[in-house]
């Protein structure tokens, strides 16, 4: 059902993949947009196409989130703009051993990961309190839910999101204002390439597409559910994580993430 409330979302990351497709959805249901990312030519082809099928606004941001100041630059470039949705998506992974892992590499994965996304969260938080009303959607990961040899530092990343998203919904019960973790499993973007993990098990295995898995994690945003693992084998996955020793876990993950 189409929304004509005019309402805003900030989506990060929204040039490819999972952000892409979870911006077409809110300009499919009305909403304008607020998107950011590094690659402008891939945001303003976008936004272009958005407001030509959807006749909605969307305001392009080009911005870095592995340098600090980057949350709040967003935030001085919107001019007091309302946001109704915040959708923090960016991220990315890196694979191989963590002693041999480029040290600026892993710093950086950990300030859009984990320090941009607690830092957009807290600029737009209080104005939602203040109107009453807004959902904010964190992008975690099946990952999220064991230690990951060979991406340690993006699996602790995702343990960061979850937990960080799920304490805040808590927090926020019968404010008005929602938060939702979307844990996806493997799924079809850029991201394996660019993580370099494209010949290991785990990618060799089904993958979700990227527009099914923005859809789930859109629809529980909007229900305001606290967490949604999207597909079942994923489903099963993180419950087995509960039942099943932790060495045990930590294991299997390693041996998923090996390049084959």
């Amino acid at each position: 059902m189409r929304d004509s409330s005019g309402k805003t979302a900030l989506v990060t990351g929204a040039s490819v993949g999972i952000g892409r497709d979870l911006a077409e959805l809110f300009a499919r249901e009305g909403h304008h947009l607020v998107l950011t990312a590094r690659n402008e030519p891939q945001l303003r082809e976008l936004a272009a196409k958005l407001r030509d099928r959807y006749r909605v606004n969307v305001e392009v941001i080009v911005r870095d989130l592995s340098v600090a100041d980057g949350p709040q630059r967003i935030l001085d470039s919107l001019q007091s703009k309302t946001i109704d949705y915040l959708v923090n998506n960016a991220g990315f992974g890196t694979h191989g051993p963590f002693a041999e892992a480029d040290l600026s590499a892993q710093l950086g994965m950990l300030q859009v990961n984990v320090a941009a996304l607690t830092h957009l969260t807290r600029l737009f938080l209080p104005g939602m309190l203040k109107r009453g009303s807004g959902r904010i959607m964190n992008v975690a990961s099946v990952a999220a839910f064991a230690p990951g040899p060979l991406k340690a530092v993006y699996y602790a990343s995702k343990a960061y999101v979850l937990s960080f998203s799920e304490a805040l919904a808590n927090e926020l019960a019968g404010s008005g204002v929602t938060v939702t973790a979307l844990c996806p499993g493997p799924t079809k973007t850029e991201f394996q390439r660019r993580a370099g993990i494209e010949d290991s098990l785990l990618f060799k295995m089904r993958m979700m597409d990227s527009m099914t898995a923005a859809r789930i994690g859109y629809r529980a945003m909007m229900r305001g559910r606290r967490s949604i693992v999207t597909g079942f084998s994923n489903k099963l996955s993180a419950f087995s994580t509960r039942l099943v020793p932790r060495r045990t876990t930590t294991a299997v993950a390693r041996w998923l993430n090996e390049n084959r």
